[in-house]
Formats: structure tokens, sequence, C-alpha cells
């Protein structure tokens, strides 16, 4: 390792997502910079962690705690080391993009949360450093016997005679992966030596227990889609988010309640029903969300794909989610909240632009906490009560869907005051030409 930093003036990037094999990453690197002479630690490394705002509160805590130990010990070390948490833009986290959306919880072939979550906010960060310097080299905790199809991947990339390998999506950036050959007793033999203390003054130990507890392994730093694709689901016996619907079972979540953690039990009630009402028809529209329909199903047994969750349903999963907050008591962390101020917010601002014109938002939050957020309200009222139901009696009449003259009027709205409207029609034709407005009486199939 001292090696391959000492060779060139590329900066490294390091994963780290709090689980075993990124901790021996980290703890390698820490060591062999901690082992040059000063005048040798001649290039930056940044230690960076996805917080998707929703992972497991015992692994995010351990995380927190652990980059900031890292930091205070490289101050002092004078070592060339910088921690970073990453985290999803606003408008695409996982609240804003399910409960304000309307995205549907994830499963197996609809991953839609490890891009956005995961991937584009570390790979942000990294593509910054390249801009910055021209080229970049991620170090990861990757290991060849993690799967079959996990080494096939890794030797694609691999250069012959070369210790770096070619990302596979990222230009100018490299992976080394200096654990490749470990399997998993090399794992533990590494991070319980010397009695599992870490130079940063954790006990390694403690990692170890909370795989005992959980059953589960890590949910890994991922910044590489291919690698995406071999890693399988992060709730398959992985820390991952505690909300993860992609399986049937979150062992992480049962194996802490199971030896103790108790409090995290609402936390898994709620992740279970997210589960189990992702199939019901009732919750979900008749279309995608760019209004197109499709079809499953052969024969008799032809009905419409589902959509995303319909605005009624989302309400319920906010008001439930909150319920949730305020029930749970995390004894790690006073001010741990299941979602943020800025997700209610921005889930505000998608719920007005899909014609919630009773502004349901704010009204859910004080029937659940009390309280109001610095909420902004815009003084332009688009219509009266008396005006709505008006224009619910109009829509009856004329045979004209209330919920598309809603989009259009709050489309027009969000025009006013602007001299040139510059895509204005564009906007108006994106609404009027979705299939669910053209879609006739088709025989055969189960709507």
């Amino acid at each position: 390792m001292q090696d391959v930093y000492l060779s060139d003036d590329r900066p490294w990037v390091v994963g780290y997502s709090g689980g075993k094999d990124s901790s021996v990453v980290v703890q390698l690197v820490f060591e062999t910079l901690n082992r040059l002479a000063p005048e040798q630690r001649h290039k930056k490394v940044y230690i960076i962690s996805s917080d998707t705002l929703v992972e497991t509160p015992l692994i995010i805590s351990s995380i927190n705690r652990t980059l900031l130990q890292i930091q205070n010990l490289a101050l002092d070390l004078g070592l060339p080391i910088e921690t970073h948490k990453v985290k999803p833009e606003v408008e695409k986290t996982f609240w804003s993009s399910l409960i304000g959306k309307g995205y549907p919880s994830p499963r197996q072939k609809f991953r839609w949360c490890t891009d956005r979550m995961k991937i584009d906010p570390a790979n942000k960060f990294i593509l910054d450093k390249v801009s910055q310097f021209g080229e970049v080299i991620m170090v990861l905790g990757v290991r060849d016997s993690e799967s079959a199809t996990r080494a096939q991947v890794m030797e694609s990339h691999t250069i012959d005679g070369k210790t770096l390998m070619r990302h596979s999506t990222l230009p100018n950036a490299y992976v080394y992966a200096p654990i490749r050959d470990f399997n998993l007793d090399d794992v533990w033999e590494f991070l319980l030596s010397n009695q599992g203390q870490t130079p940063w003054g954790s006990d390694n130990n403690e990692l170890h227990a909370l795989y005992q507890n959980s059953s589960g392994g890590e949910c890994p730093l991922i910044v590489d889609k291919e690698i995406k694709e071999t890693a399988g689901s992060c709730g398959n016996s992985r820390f991952g988010c505690w909300v993860c619907t992609v399986v049937k079972v979150d062992k992480a979540l049962v194996g802490f309640i199971e030896n103790g953690e108790s409090w995290l039990t609402p936390l898994l009630e709620f992740r279970n029903w997210l589960s189990d009402i992702r199939e019901n028809r009732e919750y979900r529209e008749k279309h995608r969300m760019n209004g197109s329909i499709y079809f499953v199903g052969e024969g008799e047994d032809k009905e419409l794909g589902l959509g995303p969750f319909t605005l009624k349903a989302r309400q319920m999963i906010l008001r439930k989610l909150l319920v949730t907050q305020k029930t749970v008591s995390n004894p790690y962390d006073t001010d741990y909240k299941l979602i943020q101020d800025d997700e209610l917010k921005m889930i505000r601002r998608y719920w007005l632009q899909d014609g919630d014109w009773d502004d349901s938002v704010p009204t859910i939050y004080q029937e659940i906490f009390g309280e109001d957020l610095d909420w902004e309200y815009d003084e332009r009222s688009l219509l009266e009560p008396d005006q709505v139901t008006d224009l619910e009696l109009l829509c009856n009449e004329y045979d004209i869907d209330l919920e598309l003259m809603k989009k259009l009027i709050s489309i027009e709205k969000n025009y006013i005051g602007y001299k040139v409207r510059r895509g204005l029609i564009q906007d108006f034709n994106r609404v009027l030409n979705q299939d669910k407005l053209h879609f006739g009486k088709v025989e055969g199939y189960k709507q």
C-alpha cells in the first residue's frame, strides 16, 4: 500500500460503510500513512461514507463516531486525511421519492434507490475531485471471495500487470482493492488483532458484536453500477437501510431487536407494513408517472400494470411515518428523526404540483406533533373552496378529469409573473398527451 501511495500524485478516495471490509481498508490506509515520513505524505486521502438518511440507526451512529475519531487523530498526527459524509440531494431522498413523487417501495427488479441515494452522491464527490486533480484512485473493500459474480466483474476491469482496475463508468477514476484476496477469516483476524483496538481508539470487538447481533453483513459503499449488480440487496443479511423492502425479511433489524434493541421495533413494523401495501391496487395509480399505461399477464388474467402510489396513499404513508417517528426513542441520538424537515418541505412541493390544493403536509404534521415547521406559504390562492366545488361539478358535467384540470391550473400558476413563459405549452402538452387520458374501454383485462 505504501508503494501504491508513493507511486503517483493521484489522491485517494476511500469508501467507508461502517462494515467489516471497509473497516479493514480504512485501518490499513491510516496505518500506512502513519508509517510514512511526514515529507512522504504528499497527497490527500479522502474517507467518504454514504448516508442515505434511512440507514440503520445503530450503524449510522457508529459511522458518525468513527469518522470524527479518525479526523481528530489525523489532525493530531499530521496525516493528510479528510473524512466526509455524502448524502443524496433532497429531491432524490427515499422519502422525497416515495412519499413525494409516489415511487413504489423498492423491489429486486426495481431498485431505484441505490443509484439515487448511494451511487450518485458518491460519484458526485469523486467527479469533483477528478475536476480538481485530473485523476483519482478509489480505495474499496471489495473481495473476490464475496461471490463468483463479483470476482468476474473485478477480473473484467483488471489490467494485466497492474495493481489498479479501471472504473466501469467514471472517466479518470481507478479502483484499488487492497484486500481483494482476503477471505472472511482474514478480515476478522485482522480486525480482532491487538485486542481489536483501532489506532483512533474504537473497539472492533463492538463491530464483531454488531455482526453477531444482526446476523448480517455490511451494505457496501457502492460507486460502480456493475458492482451494484453483483452486490445483491443491501437488506439481504446486511447493514443497510432500515426501510429496505427488497427482501422479505430484514434480518439485521430482527437480529438487533432480538438482542435487546427493542426500541427498533416500531421501525421494523413500519418497514413490514410498507412492504405489505406495495402491491395493493387500491393504493396505486393505473398509469406510470409519465401518464403511460401498460399491461401484465395474458388472456383472462391480463390486467393494467401498477403505477406510483396515489396521493391518498402517500398521505397515509406520511401520517404513519410521522406517528412512528413520534413513537421511537433512540437511546444513542436524542435528535434522531426518521424524516428530515427539508424532506417534508420537498414532499409538500411535490404534492402541490400533483394537485394537493388542500396543502395537506402542514395539516398532517400539525395533527401529529401539535406544532408547525417554518413552512413557506403562497398568498396567491388558486381557488376558494366554493370555486373548487364548482370546478368539480363542471368537470363532471363535461366529463373532464378533475385531476387533469388541477394539474393544468397548477402549471399555469407556476408561470404567473414571468414575462417570458417559455416551456408553458410544452408542460401543457406533456400532461395532455398522457396515455391515461386517451385510454378507452379495452376488453379482456382486469382493471
